[in-house]
This record gives C-alpha cells, sequence and structure tokens, in this order.
C-alpha cells in the first residue's frame, strides 16, 4: 500500500492563490500560482470575485499535482491559509455568491465604523473581540451586504445564505457543500467573535443586524473538518484527502516559524509589516492599541497572540527606487547602507498614509529629520533601513508592556528580510537575537504544520521544532546605551510626524 510521504497547503492570498507540497522535513516538493483579478468599483473600494478566487486556486492545485506528478494517496492531508477578513455570503441551496467578496484593504465601511464608534461600542468590542472598531474587519462588510444587495437580508433571516472568510469558502466548496466552518483564529478577526468564551457575540451580531445562523462554526485550527469530495472537477488528483488544517495568513506564519512559546514573535517584512507575539494560554489585554486575539486552537487548548503591523515597510525601499531614483535595485539600498557606520543623525519616519500601532495617527505624514550639509545618498538609504527596524522596535515595546514578558527572539520572514544590514539593524535595535529560516513559505508552511499534526503525520510540535532550519542568526553588536540614545531620537521624529495632514 502506498504510503502518503506529502502535506498539501492551499495559500489563497490577496492577489494570488498558490498550492505548495511539502515534505516530511517541511521542504517544498513542488509549488503552483495563478493570479487573479483586483475589483475596483469605487475609491476606497476592493473586492474579488468568490468564484475566480476558487478557480484560481483548483488551477494551482491541479498544477501542482500535475507537475510533481502526485495522486491522492501520496498526500496525508490538505491546510488551507488565507487572506483574513475578506467577505464572501453566497446561498445555502446554489452554492453562488450573492455579491462579490469585499476585501480586507476595503473601506466602504468606514463611515459605518465611526457611527459605532459614536455609540460608544469601542470598548466592548475591545475587551471582547480583543479589536479595534475598523473596517479591516469582516463585521461591517457582512451588515453592508446584507443591507445592500436587494433581497440578501430577507434570504438570510429565512436561512438561506451562509457567510464565510477565504478558508471557509474554500472548504464547503472542497467538501462539496457539507462542511461550514472558520478557525479561531480567522473568527478572530471578524469583530464577532469573543475571544474568551471561543463563541460568537450574541450582543454585537444584534447591533449589526447579522443573523447568526449565517455564520460558520468555530473550530480548532488543527482537525479533520472533512474530506475533498469526489467528482469535483479539477480535484480529481485530491479526492478524499482530509482537510485538517485552516488558519489565517499571520498567525499560519507565527505556526509555521516555530513560535511555539509565550514570548516568541515573528515578523512578515513586506509592503508593510506585521508582527505577532505568542503570549501563551493567556489573551492579553493591550493597552497599547495592539490587537490581541487566538493565535490558533489545537485540540481543546487555544494559544493567544498580540499583533501590531506597520503601514509602509518595503514599500519605503520602492519608494526610494520608483520616485526619488536614488537606487536601481533594492539590493542597492544595502549597498549604500553599509558604506556608512550610521545614518549621520538623520531619521526618516515612514508615516506615507499614517502611523499603525502604537500610535494609530491616521493624520501623521512622512518626515524626515536631522538633515545637514554632509548627508549623502548613503545616509538616506540607511535611515530608510532604520526606519522600518524602528517601527518594529516600537511594537515590540508595546508588546513587551502589554504582556511583561520579555522578547526572547525574533523571527523573520518576507521579501525585505532577504537584507543581512536590515536585520542586524533590527538585532541591534531590539536588543534581541534575530533568525531567519532557510525556508521562507512560513505562511503555507504553517498551515501544513496544522494539517500534519491532525493525522499524526507529525506527532507534535517538538517534532516540527527540531526539522526547522536556520539560515542565520543576528545578534546585537551595539552598545545599549548608544541603542537607547538612538531610540529618544526616533521617538523625538515620530513626534514631529504628528498630526500633519489634519485639518
Amino acid at each position: 500500500m502506498k504510503v502518503a510521504k506529502y502535506i498539501l497547503a492551499l495559500d489563497q492570498g490577496t492577489t494570488s492563490s498558490r498550492a505548495i507540497v511539502f515534505d516530511k522535513q517541511g521542504n517544498i516538493v513542488a509549488k503552483g500560482q495563478y493570479e487573479f483579478k483586483q475589483i475596483y468599483p469605487k475609491g476606497g473600494w476592493v473586492e474579488h470575485d468568490p468564484m475566480e478566487i476558487l478557480y484560481s486556486q483548483l488551477q494551482s492545485v491541479a498544477s501542482v499535482m500535475l507537475t510533481g506528478k502526485f495522486d491522492a494517496k501520496d498526500i496525508a492531508a490538505i491546510g488551507i491559509t488565507n487572506q483574513r477578513e475578506t467577505t464572501i455570503i453566497w446561498d445555502r441551496a446554489t452554492g453562488k455568491p450573492v455579491y462579490n467578496a469585499i476585501v480586507w484593504q476595503c473601506r466602504r465601511t468606514a463611515q459605518m465604523c465611526e457611527e459605532l464608534k459614536k455609540e460608544g461600542l469601542g470598548d466592548y468590542i475591545k475587551d471582547k473581540t480583543g479589536l479595534l472598531i475598523d473596517a479591516y474587519f469582516s463585521g461591517t462588510k457582512i451588515k453592508w451586504i446584507l443591507d445592500n444587495v436587494p433581497g440578501a437580508r430577507a434570504l438570510a433571516e429565512a436561512g438561506q445564505l451562509m457567510f464565510g472568510t477565504v478558508e471557509t469558502w474554500l472548504i464547503w466548496n472542497l467538501t462539496g457543500g457539507t462542511v461550514h466552518v472558520t478557525d479561531y483564529s480567522n473568527a478572530s478577526r471578524t469583530m464577532l467573535f469573543d475571544v474568551d468564551k471561543l463563541c460568537w457575540d450574541e450582543e454585537l451580531c444584534k447591533k449589526l443586524t447579522i443573523p447568526m445562523g449565517i455564520l460558520p462554526e468555530v473550530v480548532p485550527s488543527s482537525k479533520i473538518y472533512g474530506y475533498v469530495k469526489k467528482g469535483v472537477v479539477g480535484l480529481e488528483a485530491i479526492e478524499g484527502v482530509p482537510i485538517s488544517g485552516a488558519i489565517g495568513d499571520q498567525p499560519a506564519a507565527l505556526f509555521g516559524q516555530g513560535c511555539f512559546k509565550a514570548g516568541q514573535a515573528k515578523n512578515t517584512y513586506g509592503t508593510g509589516c506585521f508582527l505577532l507575539m505568542n503570549t501563551g494560554e493567556t489573551r492579553v489585554h493591550s493597552k497599547n492599541n495592539l490587537l490581541s486575539g487566538v493565535a490558533w486552537g489545537i485540540g481543546d487548548k487555544v494559544e493567544y497572540a498580540l499583533e501590531g503591523s506597520a503601514f509602509n515597510a518595503g514599500s519605503v525601499i520602492k519608494w526610494l527606487r520608483d520616485e526619488l531614483h536614488l537606487i536601481d535595485t533594492a539590493h542597492r539600498c544595502d549597498e549604500l547602507a553599509e558604506s556608512v557606520p550610521d545614518a549621520n543623525g538623520v531619521y526618516f519616519v515612514p508615516a506615507f498614509t499614517g502611523l499603525g500601532a502604537p500610535y494609530w495617527d491616521m493624520y501623521a505624514r512622512g518626515t524626515m529629520v536631522g538633515l545637514t550639509r554632509g548627508v549623502n545618498n548613503a545616509h538616506i538609504a540607511r535611515a530608510v533601513l532604520e526606519s522600518i527596524a524602528f517601527q518594529m522596535t516600537d511594537l515590540l515595546e508595546a508588546m513587551q508592556k502589554d504582556s511583561g514578558i520579555p522578547i526572547t527572539d525574533l523571527r523573520v520572514d518576507g521579501g525585505a528580510s532577504v537584507s543581512n544590514i536590515m536585520m542586524q539593524i533590527q538585532a541591534n535595535f531590539i536588543q534581541a537575537e534575530v533568525n531567519r529560516p532557510k525556508t521562507v513559505e512560513t505562511t503555507a508552511l504553517g498551515a501544513a504544520y496544522l494539517a500534519g499534526l491532525a493525522v499524526g503525520f507529525w506527532e507534535s510540535t517538538d517534532e516540527i521544532e527540531k526539522i526547522r532550519e536556520v539560515d542565520r542568526v543576528f545578534t546585537p553588536e551595539m552598545d545599549k546605551s548608544d541603542r537607547d540614545n538612538l531610540y529618544r531620537n526616533w521617538l523625538r521624529a515620530v513626534e514631529r510626524s504628528k498630526g500633519w495632514a489634519e485639518e
């Protein structure tokens, strides 16, 4: 009898759907990827076609199975990770969406959120859900669809509609419309989920006039939810394979990085940065404007995380290249930064679109201070890299204050994590080790690990920790007093940037 040697991870992102096959050692064996269309009906509105999300994911699966010459007996389980908060509502009988998916980036419900704030719901929502009121999250997106799509509310109240974030939509379709579930991590981003009681909050659903019958069952992130249905076109190669892992993209990366202990944190250096810290089985109520929620659930145990993000990280390096033309490649930024010992007193705050956590100032704007006649392009390049590392330092300082847990190490991934000079600067600023793995596909890997744990492919997180391979560890090389002086001046620069665009 053929022994299943691989785990298939479906990584459904904002611009593309990917399928990646991992072996027992966490190595990538094969991968496929398909992009899909971004829809912008109005300024600030962002949508996807749910059927296109589904078909692009099915295409990526078919491609990877064909490329690797795999069949269903080779695959032990399927894990899914997804763009969070993106909202889909579909008809229970026909399986057809009643409207396009409203994407996490969409700002159409911003005014609705302002009304909720005026009604004084901020403290209740933060206490119950761990979130701040924002159009980012799924709750107001659901309400918008029910209020604005003709007939949708009546169908919802009659029990005919189903809501799901993207992993819910994929699981429902892969199982032939038999399984309607969401995992704890995705439920935590709806602004409707009580993260302490681990259930939908009746009061919030009532406030947003959302019938609770449309909501999926909330389940652990590692569990057999169902099996790929036979006869689904495009899925013949994985018929009957268990679907046993589901988790949002950022906590997936936390899991894929092996951050299984309280105090371990990961940062993804992409266009922006997403920093998550495992706080263990204790949910931390943030006093520093961070978000808290369930990172994942395995069996009857859940673990929580604190989360903060910076809006501009890798995008700042692109700005240097595309708008200022100071560099022609991202690597050139590294070369310039390495050619000088410091930024020559220059501090750059990349608040192009305001400041995220822990400041949350939408009126802040990009600021450069400390310019003197001796400043050159190398100093500016270094100040840009330092600005990214300073923002992560802000978040880690806030997390340590909130949790009382000292940072043990920072595990990094994302495109900009390949920069050795920036990772060294980061280690200097946080006065802790920065740990970069060999496998950069940590989001898909996290989903694969959770799926594998559910079917015994991997026995425990201890086994997973042992197979994690490190590319490089960066240790602090700066004296703490020098670091503290630099950080004080960074905080002064941040103050200069605040409120600049306020009317």
